[in-house]
């Protein structure tokens, strides 16, 4: 008797213990509950680093938490992203990154990681270089440039950030697919670049764009030619990859989030939908346009298929100049 009547009181134990679980597996599902970090893999203070600590500021309102930016600089970007990486995929880690680290570096020094190591979460922008010299150069348009490059190999000199850099990868990729040669010389910044052509210390500059552009209009400097398929309004003399029947050879410094593998869906959408809006508000906007940035929003599939493309595309590239790893 006491043990049939005990049964309908231990089936209610495990009732209400089943609706305890089932309440805490709902509150763990709640996404995110505490702040998100971004790893940027550069020191503080740069471009990569401002553009990020802005994102992450804007995203917060639709995250409902913080988002604390992590600076962990070191073997061109590769220590960041190689920390990622190995993060648990809870959609609590990610990287903000440029392409070097991911389309580039790896191809010439050994990473810790590999391309399908980690996941693509979103483009977020894109960025023109360009091309410039001293006002004085003999060639007047990009088609120019490039003639007078090729009929002169190994003469003239350009300005990069660093070897193997972003800068000597997107001018070679033009001047490869045209049979021209030119000598590259490392700088440790933009700014220094310009100022060596300004100089007369190397004949090209290869840089960002808004550096570059208070000196087209005192006169000093002409810029000839983007590394961009689409012309940019504020250099109108500056022809792009289109202009020049070289689309293909389209090289853009952009960035973007990355992930460890496995983030789960809906908390991959959940990033998606704040740092996307985030990356549409009025604010980063006008960020963008006084840094001559284009907002370029890109889920997984599309960012991932845009990261395959340059890696395929850089590797021709760093073999044509002698610069893959061995």
């Amino acid at each position: 008797m006491n043990r049939t009547k005990s049964k309908p009181g231990i089936l209610a134990v495990f009732a209400a213990t089943c609706l305890m679980g089932c309440a805490a597996a709902s509150a763990q599902e709640k996404f995110p509950s505490r702040p998100v970090q971004i790893v940027v893999p550069t020191p503080p203070g740069g471009g990569t680093d401002v553009d990020f600590r802005l994102l992450a500021e804007l995203a917060e309102p639709a995250l409902g938490q913080k988002v604390i930016i992590i600076n962990r600089g070191g073997g061109a970007g590769m220590v960041g992203v190689s920390s990622v990486v190995r993060e648990k995929p809870d959609g609590y880690t990610l990287a903000g990154i440029w392409n070097s680290p991911l389309t580039m570096t790896p191809q010439i020094e050994s990473a810790p990681y590999k391309p399908n190591d980690y996941e693509a979460v979103l483009l977020i922008n894109a960025a023109p270089t360009v091309l410039c010299t001293k006002s004085d150069f003999p060639a007047a348009t990009g088609q120019d440039l490039i003639a007078t490059i090729k009929a002169n190999p190994g003469r003239y000199t350009y300005g990069t950030d660093g070897v193997g850099g972003f800068m000597q990868l997107a001018v070679e990729r033009i001047l490869s697919q045209v049979g021209a040669k030119a000598r590259s010389v490392p700088f440790a910044s933009a700014g220094e670049t310009l100022l060596a052509m300004l100089g007369g210390h190397i004949d090209i500059y290869s840089g960002a764009v808004t550096i570059v552009e208070p000196y087209v209009k005192n006169g000093q400097a002409k810029c000839l030619l983007l590394t961009s398929a689409k012309r940019v309004p504020s250099l109108p003399g500056a022809a792009s990859l289109t202009d020049v029947g070289l689309a293909d050879a389209e090289t853009l410094v952009w960035h973007g989030l990355i992930g460890p593998n496995g983030i789960p869906a809906d908390r991959l959408t959940t990033l998606q939908a704040a740092f996307d809006t985030a990356a549409h508000s009025e604010r980063y906007v006008k960020y963008a346009e006084s840094r001559g940035i284009e907002i370029d929003v890109r889920k997984s599939a599309d960012f991932r298929k845009l990261i395959d493309s340059e890696y395929s595309a850089m590797s021709g590239v760093i073999n044509s100049v002698g610069l893959s790893k061995k």
